[in-house]
């Protein structure tokens, strides 16, 4: 398969603290890729690295086939974040914070690329309101599908339904499935690990600056103690494993 992130022997150091230890792992094209960490582990470190906001002391980092230190703004040109809060401007309706967007991306008919994302992401009936009379899971959606002009084929979404309420989280987790339906790659940092059971083709723990364990759910659920089966054997939850390695490596 065709790799949209590479990622080889990272390091990054803040002074005398070693956020990143030498972090390896490859993300495939059109997949939903989900790093899960406790605080401090390094998510946010690693995903500034993979959209250029802070370059890395060492390792390659490779993103939509360009090195993200030597080639920058070409990274730039093919991917999206979208951070932990909505970017939305709650002055302007929805309609008018899409084409700015699409104005400031130089894209030829701004307005008619506003109409396709609201009719995509189901605000066509909000577009004419302030984006601040909007609820949680609708600004969102907005932060998203801001995130979409232009088309980039890799979006980063780092924890993107924190303070969401259970419905609203819902309707992103509908949204992040359909983009990558459509072949976009996505990247999800989560604190969630429900989110990540529910979306992620792959999940990679990020524990004390390195990765401990990668793969699909299924291959993660071996690594977790197999249960005695009395009358049902009970499988393991995401948040069970992530535990159950994260605490194996802390007693060693």
């Amino acid at each position: 398969m065709e790799k949209a992130i590479e990622v080889k022997g990272v390091r990054k150091s803040y002074k005398q603290v070693h956020v990143l230890k030498g972090v390896d792992f490859e993300v495939e094209k059109g997949s939903i890729f989900a790093l899960l960490g406790s605080n401090g582990a390094g998510k946010t470190t690693m995903i500034r690295i993979l959209t250029t906001l802070l370059k890395q002391d060492d390792g390659i980092v490779t993103v939509g086939g360009f090195d993200v230190a030597s080639k920058p703004d070409h990274v730039r040109q093919s991917i999206s974040l979208t951070g932990q809060f909505a970017a939305v401007d709650e002055i302007l309706t929805g309609r008018e914070n899409l084409i700015l967007i699409a104005k400031l991306r130089h894209l030829k008919n701004p307005r008619q690329v506003a109409d396709d994302l609201l009719k995509r992401f189901g605000l066509t009936d909000a577009a004419d309101r302030k984006a601040s009379t909007y609820s949680g899971g609708m600004r969102r959606r907005l932060d998203i599908a801001l995130s979409l002009v232009g088309q980039p084929k890799i979006v980063f979404l780092d924890e993107p339904t924190t303070g969401l309420d259970p419905e609203a989280r819902i309707e992103v987790w509908k949204t992040v499935k359909e983009l990558s339906g459509g072949g976009t790659t996505i990247f999800l940092t989560t604190q969630y690990l429900e989110e990540a059971e529910q979306l992620a083709d792959r999940i990679a723990i990020l524990h004390e600056g390195r990765i401990i364990a990668s793969g699909t759910l299924s291959e993660l659920k071996k690594l977790f103690p197999q249960a005695k089966v009395e009358y049902v054997e009970k499988q393991p939850s995401l948040e069970e494993i992530f535990l159950a390695i994260v605490g194996k490596k802390e007693a060693m």
